[in-house]
């Protein structure tokens, strides 16, 4: 799961002008390099993770402090509860995600397991409504948390929605790695996987980036037939084959589907 950013891959600002305020830009620089793995930082931490000076990035700190966004004991900065204003208007402004809670909670019910829906950002995935299910162990991926596409049943589903040319300039700028035995790291591979969940309308991954976790997924569309987010269903490998999603959980998690998008204004399927 990527945390933070590495300082090594910012690339550099683009020049300030009319249209891009670089001071607000790096403010979110900064915002970003807080996270579950540096949850606190001194203030040449920030420097160091976000390629700014100490002058630069005190500035910037002291500014969100004084906005309520960041606090301090003094050495250690962390942001603040407030910062969630900012994810929650997003949230608040699509009304998908309101329309999408009661039929997420019909799934889970049905189907014993935990659902949630994400959306792309660059390649990650973006959690943006979770609904539990209710069992002892349960995972700690919440509202906001991120994860590679690639390997990631929501992932490869909204990355199949992307023009092929593209979804292959966005596969030739990614390292691959191997996450784990089961892990897709060849991009002849990755690419045909994707293609193919655009023929079937739904993918299923089996442990590629975590041992154990397996996942199914399906596209959630607009009126206009854009895939706008994807909704999936999760388990443990060790309790959930692959037969048993296909055959017991892909007709909840498609009728599912089907209904948020149409509460989106998409045709019934």
């Amino acid at each position: 799961m990527p945390e933070g950013k590495d300082p090594a891959a910012r690339t550099t600002d683009p020049k300030p002008s009319d249209s891009y305020v670089q001071s607000f830009a790096r403010g979110l620089e900064v915002i970003r390099s807080f996270s579950a793995a540096t949850p606190e930082q001194t203030l040449s931490e920030v420097a160091a993770r976000t390629g700014l000076t100490r002058a630069g990035a005190r500035r910037i700190l002291l500014t969100l402090q004084t906005l309520g966004y960041v606090e301090t004991d003094g050495k250690l900065f962390r942001l603040s509860p407030r910062i969630l204003d900012l994810g929650f208007a997003y949230l608040s402004s699509l009304p998908i995600w309101n329309l999408a809670e009661p039929v997420m909670e019909d799934l889970v019910e049905a189907v014993r397991e935990s659902s949630s829906a994400a959306v792309l950002d660059g390649l990650d995935i973006v959690y943006v409504l979770r609904v539990p299910t209710h069992k002892i162990m349960r995972t700690t991926l919440g509202v906001g948390s991120r994860l590679p596409a690639l390997w990631t049943s929501m992932g490869r589903v909204l990355l199949a929605a992307l023009p092929d040319d593209t979804l292959q300039a966005r596969l030739a700028s990614v390292p691959l790695a191997r996450h784990t035995e089961h892990t897709t790291s060849d991009r002849d591979g990755l690419l045909e996987r994707i293609r193919a969940v655009r023929t079937q309308g739904w993918c299923l991954v089996n442990q590629e980036l975590e041992e154990g976790l397996i996942s199914i997924a399906a596209p959630l569309t607009d009126r206009s037939g854009r895939t706008v987010a994807a909704l999936n269903i999760s388990g443990q490998a060790n309790r959930t084959s692959e037969a048993h999603m296909r055959e017991h959980m892909l007709p909840e998690l498609l009728r599912a589907a089907a209904a948020i998008s149409h509460r989106m204004g998409a045709p019934l399927r």
